[in-house]
């Protein structure tokens, strides 16, 4: 694997370090971001992106920032003008067996892979991969480098469609307003409901309602007995 530098070791960016990466010979040149890392239900969704420097896209930022319409928007834009994108979800279940660090971490990993042409340098928000290419993870690199931010709005958008979708299975959890995260509302309809099979049962919030999971009792034990 290549050896990652520490993170924000000297890098300052917002679209000058990929210029600086370029002109040591680095050409395609990924940001790699993940959404969803605190929620309470689903996957964990990342998303890698290689921006063309001859087609710019005004407007990005970290994905949070961002209106959901305008997030629409420039995620269209990234889609079209990108050299290459691919967005990746590791489920609920893989959450509870491994955590969510080295979920989140396999997510990022999973895109990066599966772009082409491939990457020969990532730039990475926060966190190292196991990968054999150069990178670099920065602190906030959703805030500071265009590449990360690309990556993290087309997740973004991505996965809130997700929340959307099983908001049809799961009319009475709220999801497609909060989108799975801990807010008031979701805490009260797990409190009322029980947990669902696709909710993260390796989190407190979520474990503590288990003996009121839809989910039969053995099963249950069975998960919690993996983590």
């Amino acid at each position: 694997m290549a050896r990652a530098a520490r993170p924000d070791s000297k890098w300052k960016c917002q679209g000058n370090l990929e210029s600086e990466l370029r002109s040591r010979g680095f050409r395609n040149i990924a940001g790699a971001d993940e959404v969803g890392r605190g929620s309470l239900f689903g996957a964990v969704v990342a998303a890698a992106v290689i921006l063309s420097p001859d087609a710019p896209i005004r407007g990005l930022n970290d994905s949070k920032q961002i209106e959901p319409e305008q997030r629409e928007i420039l995620a269209e834009r990234i889609r079209e003008r990108a050299v290459a994108w691919a967005i990746t979800a590791v489920d609920a279940a893989t959450i509870d067996r491994i955590n969510i660090y080295q979920a989140s971490r396999l997510a990022m990993k999973n895109a990066v892979i599966q772009l082409i042409p491939a990457a020969d340098f990532v730039l990475v928000d926060a966190v190292p991969l196991d990968l054999a290419v150069p990178q670099q993870p920065l602190i906030q690199g959703d805030e500071r480098c265009h590449a990360i931010a690309a990556a993290s709005i087309i997740a973004k958008v991505y996965r809130d469609k997700m929340m959307c979708e099983w908001h049809k299975f799961y009319p009475e959890y709220g999801l497609a307003s909060h989108k799975g995260y801990q807010t008031p509302e979701h805490l009260a309809a797990i409190e009322a409901h029980g947990p669902t099979p696709l909710h993260r049962f390796s989190f407190e919030s979520v474990r503590r309602n288990t003996l009121f999971s839809p989910l039969p009792q053995d099963r249950q034990l069975e998960m919690f007995a993996a983590l």
